[in-house]
């Protein structure tokens, strides 16, 4: 009997292809769109036409389409985590949590209650089983679309339960199949922003959703001197240079910011390198823990090209790492995430 997978179809191409795939593989394949919020609820006027084309595509496949709503699991996990984490001076990385507690949590949840044995997604990563049976994470073939980053922290069961159909593919490939077939998605552009603030103003979000005042405050550097006054603390991240509104002499970025004495605090470019951070909230892949010192390449933004350093657990739940060269602008809340080659070592949260 052929196993069943249901694909999280968000109305773009890449999971309208992982599922037309999975179908021509041999899998009883069905669809599910995830409504996480409500365009309202975010302020937003935007229509979903989304599911639309999921359902369209859906149709098109002769397969069947469920939607699986969320809200109150994304609120308290996604939207509420994003923040929190921004009113401790922190910047959050939403994708990651989102994918942790709704894509491969709430949706993997959902999809074996209604009898399916696997879920799968669009996401350019690869995975492995080794000879001991442990499921491993590696990087998707499409190295500028590769999403290993973002998805460091599935736990093994997480991982077994899933597939990934584009792990070995191209962006290009995989939109030369959607012209094929003429889905709807097929020249449909990605997606760059936080879904839940497709105009990309967190601050403004922020202040909307939760209803309180960021007062302005001051401006000062590593010595205490008042340079000017900032808007509202939750306005400024880590190595932040533009948008200050300060003439200076000098060029200035955003080091830390003093959240019980509403400050940011700037420095020079140089004093923004730092060759060590703690991480919490850790998982691992390859082991369950670390029993000894470990050398991994290492990144601290999706972006941000990998770099030799040292890893040392030291707890259950946090890790020490230290960068054989200094790092611009490691800022806590987000996710960092170790290497070894094409696998995923795993990650935690800057802290």
């Amino acid at each position: 009997m052929a196993e069943k997978v249901l694909v999280g179809m968000s109305g773009g191409v890449d999971s309208a292809v992982s599922a037309y795939l999975l179908k021509q593989a041999g899998y009883e394949t069905a669809g599910v769109n995830c409504r996480f919020f409500r365009f309202e609820d975010v302020f937003c006027n935007k229509t979903d036409t989304d599911v639309d084309d999921a359902r369209k595509t859906a149709e098109k496949m002769e397969i069947p389409f469920y939607v699986f709503e969320f809200f109150d699991e994304f609120r308290e996990n996604v939207i509420d985590n994003f923040i929190s984490t921004y009113e401790k001076g922190a910047t959050p990385n939403p994708c990651v949590v989102c994918n942790k507690h709704l894509k491969f949590g709430a949706m993997l949840r959902k999809a074996e209650q209604e009898g399916f044995d696997k879920i799968a997604t669009g996401h350019y990563a690869n995975i492995e089983r080794d000879t001991n049976g442990r499921f491993l994470l590696k990087k998707g073939a499409d190295i500028t679309k590769d999403q290993s980053y973002v998805l460091y922290c599935l736990n093994q069961y997480q991982l077994s339960h899933t597939l990934f159909p584009l792990g070995g593919m191209t962006k290009a490939e995989v939109r030369e199949i959607a012209g094929a077939i003429n889905f709807v998605s097929a020249r449909k552009s990605d997606s760059q922003d936080i879904c839940f603030i497709p105009d990309g103003k967190y601050a403004d979000f922020i202040q909307k959703y939760s209803g309180r005042i960021y007062p302005d405050g001051e401006f000062v550097d590593m010595n205490g001197r008042i340079l000017g006054t900032h808007k509202g603390i939750i306005r400024y991240t880590v190595g932040q240079r533009k948008g200050l509104g300060l003439a200076l002499p000098a060029p200035m970025y955003v080091k830390e910011k003093d959240v019980p004495g509403n400050r940011v605090i700037l420095c020079d470019n140089e004093t923004l390198f730092t060759r060590e951070l703690d991480a919490e909230d850790i998982n691992f892949i390859p082991f369950d823990s670390l029993d000894a010192p470990l050398r991994v390449k290492a990144k601290t933004r999706y972006k941000h090209t990998e770099q030799w350093a040292t890893v040392e657990q030291t707890s259950q739940n946090s890790f020490h790492l230290t960068f054989d060269e200094p790092q611009r602008a490691i800022s806590k809340g987000q996710s960092v995430v170790l290497y070894d080659g094409e696998y995923v070592v795993g990650g935690g949260i800057i802290k």
